[in-house]
């Protein structure tokens, strides 16, 4: 094996882990936090891919988009993506839309270090 397909077959597989992690942390927080429609797999898998492309849109240098206050796109992460591409579904509709903005909150007040600039931490 060459050093340049041994390090394709590293990043393939850091690929295959991100996902999987991402899918994983996806249906955890769903189910912890009773999303209705956490047993919903095509629901996970679009809720993955429009978090996934926010994400690769918001991480561009270019990006000056602003898709929740108080956090910039460039510093948004998974948590923080995964809320924004929920509360832009529910926008609009009535189904179970009780529930999700439940939910959205939960994940708000649990999670708050995910929602604000990482410079706002403590160390």
């Amino acid at each position: 094996m060459t050093r340049s397909s041994h390090n394709g077959g590293r990043q393939q597989c850091l690929t295959v882990c991100a996902l999987f992690e991402a899918e994983l942390l996806l249906a955890l927080m769903l189910e912890k936090w009773r999303h209705p429609y956490a047993d919903v797999e095509s629901f996970r898998h679009e809720i993955l891919e429009a978090a996934t492309e926010l994400l690769q849109v918001a991480s561009e240098e270019s990006c000056s988009e602003v898709f929740m206050e108080g956090l910039s796109a460039q510093d948004m992460n998974f948590v923080s993506a995964i809320w924004y591409v929920e509360w832009n579904s529910i926008q609009g509709t009535t189904a179970d839309r009780r529930q999700r903005e439940i939910w959205l909150r939960t994940i708000r007040q649990t999670l708050p270090s995910c929602f604000c600039q990482p410079n706002e931490l403590a160390p």
